[in-house]
């Protein structure tokens, strides 16, 4: 179980995680948290007026919310054949945006949270450690978080696919970037055993 997501009977899924990891795992999300911005206005907020709160129109100015929040109508390896084609797609990327774009943050907050307080709530399993058991529902959260956390990182290293972390690999320990390439390659793999464990 060290280092790699196992399913639980019954649904779910448990790993082992040291005090380094959980420290790290938490500061992630901490710092996705802060990126994301804070959620609804404080109590006494109208619920239903929130409901039907609109979004931002424009895509965010930081490239690492642009790669959380896309444009929903622009393909990024197709470039519109006319001027006309390209405003198009930016009228109805804005109008899509208006009304999602507070949805997806609120998702990917509660992920992020859900990641903070499950690895709050942990028991010291001794020896520096402790075994995270999550739901099957907590298991989806931290799935949509840990792929919001390598989209993140991978938006500050310049990975704009896959094949892009061949290069990752062959770093000199003293490159700066080191440490969150180290980071990316880590969630990448509790990611993959995690999914693994949600398929039937």
């Amino acid at each position: 179980m060290p280092g790699h997501f196992e399913p639980l009977p019954g649904g779910g899924a448990a790993v082992a995680l040291d005090d380094v990891e959980i420290s790290i795992i938490r500061s992630l999300a901490v710092q996705l948290l802060e990126l994301i911005g804070p959620g609804p206005a404080a109590e006494g907020a109208d619920p239903l007026a929130e409901l039907f709160a609109e979004g931002p129109s424009e895509p965010p100015a930081d490239p690492v919310l642009r790669r959380l929040f896309p444009d929903a109508y622009r393909d990024p390896e197709q470039e519109p054949g006319t001027a006309g084609e390209a405003e198009e797609q930016r009228a109805h990327s804005s109008e899509f945006r208006r009304y999602t774009e507070n949805d997806l943050r609120a998702g990917k907050r509660e992920n992020a949270l859900t990641v903070v307080r499950s690895l709050d709530g942990l028991a010291p399993a001794g020896e520096g450690g402790a075994v995270l058991k999550l739901s099957t529902d907590e298991s989806r959260q931290w799935l949509g978080a840990l792929n919001d956390l390598r989209l993140a990182i991978g938006s500050r290293l310049d990975i704009a696919a896959e094949d892009d972390t061949d290069d990752l690999y062959r770093l000199p320990d003293e490159d700066p970037r080191k440490p969150m390439v180290m980071a990316y390659l880590w969630l990448g793999g509790l990611q993959e055993t995690l999914v693994s464990t949600l398929m039937p």
